[in-house]
């Protein structure tokens, strides 16, 4: 029989091999034992699930019908917006979105809209998805397209009077559209 530090070990190396059979063994047992489905809640329906199938692509693919403009956003946006977002979209308990432009390369330099965000149409899917917070995807396309068109007003991007709509909308060339670096796009 070994005795000192190599016996020591071999009693450590059967002891850890026994633990692993034991876990693996119940681990064994318990998967095999039938098990009843979690009860989650409902299960979604086709038509339920249509309602957040809301991709919109930078060309303006997946864009709904609709039209807004900066002076309809703006009573939208005091409403819904301005108690997170503040007065003009300066920021509050939310980030701020409406801001001077300065280059990205300042130190602190914010990623508001006008300054960072490539597409214009990312402005449109982000509020229809996600806001207002307190009640997402409440807000009508002709809503959304209002909020948007304000918002690029407030950052000097179009002119209060412009309408926003499908085609309009990816039109817009955002200040930093080519400032990014796209990982699936070939050069």
């Amino acid at each position: 029989m070994k005795t000192g530090r190599s016996a020591m070990s071999m009693r450590k190396c059967r002891a850890l091999a026994t633990n692993v059979l034991c876990v693996g063994a119940a681990h064994l047992a318990f998967a095999a034992e039938p098990r009843e489905a979690p009860k989650l809640g409902t299960p979604i329906t086709e038509h339920d699930a249509a309602k957040w199938d809301l991709s919109v692509f930078p060309d303006g693919r997946g864009l709904p019908p609709g039209k807004g403009t900066a002076a309809a956003g703006k009573v939208i946006f005091e409403n819904q917006c301005a108690s997170c977002h503040g007065d003009g979209g300066r920021g509050a308990t939310a980030e701020e979105l409406v801001a001077r432009p300065q280059p990205l390369t300042d130190e602190g330099a914010s990623k508001v809209i006008g300054a960072y965000w490539p597409y214009a149409t990312t402005i449109f899917d982000f509020v229809r998805r996600s806001m207002p917070a307190f009640a997402p995807g409440s807000l009508s396309a002709d809503d959304v397209y209002a909020v948007t068109a304000y918002l690029l007003a407030a950052s000097k991007l179009i002119a209060e009077t412009d309408e926003m709509n499908a085609q309009t909308l990816p039109a817009v060339k955002m200040p930093n559209r080519d400032g990014f670096d796209w990982i699936d796009v070939k050069k």
